[in-house]
């Protein structure tokens, strides 16, 4: 085993430890070098990536709309960049069929990442909201045997959009969560759920960590916690309020040629002293 496949080895299990139901693991997502490193000095134990976040940094619509190396090298600019455990969001495995979310798989490890998401819901036109069970099923287990054969316990996150789609319940998505669990996923990721009584039931039905999503009107963390999930992230919120702040700047600056929603900045050392790795 080479050095660079035991630290791999090594934050993939530190990862692993990190999701435990009723004490989640929090994650404010990050989409770039920037991002990533003032997560990390917020004090947070692991970097997700946020596939929107990224395909916006690059110029590029999200939904499958970003090529997969384009993908891949914000993932290995940001797994660079921290010290902590990097997942990345791969949204539908950025391919066509197993064979090639195996490969994704591969160059997700190679860019230093020791976790992805790979969602059920598929992007093109003329498909359903879902892939049928068995479909993913077979693409999760292409990502388990591409990871199991570099001797990394990469942590798998299957992503269920039941809830975000429309295309299910409760009972829909602990059916999808058995089977891809029974295909080598680690961990399951419900986003669209966040109605405390339907989160109780995922945590109790699924045999494994549960990540929800999280945002504005959801529950706050500490409740979360109390009905047994695993983790929390936020997907692209963080962005999203990040880019609705240069609009309002640059809106209000060119509109009354003020400066208010300026105040509050960080400081330009702080940014400067981070960027250079003076963290």
């Amino acid at each position: 085993m080479t050095n660079s496949t035991t630290l791999l080895r090594d934050r993939a299990l530190a990862f692993r430890s990190l999701h435990v139901p009723g004490r989640p693991l929090i994650l404010p997502n990050a989409w770039d070098l920037a991002s990533a490193r003032l997560v990390e000095d917020a004090g947070a134990g692991a970097v997700a990536t946020t596939s929107a976040g990224v395909a916006w940094a690059l110029g590029a619509a999200d939904g499958g709309r970003l090529e997969r190396g384009r993908a891949l090298g914000a993932v290995a600019e940001i797994a660079g960049a921290v010290r902590v455990p990097v997942t990345a969001d791969i949204e539908s495995g950025y391919a066509e069929d197993p064979a090639g979310v195996g490969d994704t798989v591969r160059a997700v490890l190679a860019a230093g990442a020791v976790g992805v998401n790979i969602e059920d819901g598929p992007h093109g036109a003329g498909q359903g909201p879902l892939r049928p069970t068995a479909e993913q099923a077979e693409r999760l287990a292409a990502a388990r045997g591409a990871a199991d054969a570099t001797g990394v316990p990469l942590f798998v996150n299957a992503r269920v959009d039941t809830f975000l789609r429309g295309a299910g319940g409760v009972d829909d998505t602990l059916e999808r969560a058995a089977a891809y669990l029974a295909a080598g996923a680690d961990g399951i990721f419900v986003p669209g759920a966040v109605d405390p009584g339907t989160v109780k039931e995922l945590a109790d039905g699924i045999d494994a960590p549960l990540n929800v999503m999280a945002g504005p009107g959801a529950p706050p963390v500490g409740e979360l916690a109390a009905l047994g999930v695993a983790r929390v992230s936020v997907g692209s919120g963080i962005a999203q309020a990040a880019h609705a702040l240069v609009r309002r700047a640059a809106r209000e600056l060119l509109d009354t040629g003020t400066y208010d929603a300026q105040t509050g900045g960080l400081a330009y050392g702080t940014l400067s002293a981070l960027m250079s790795g003076g963290r």
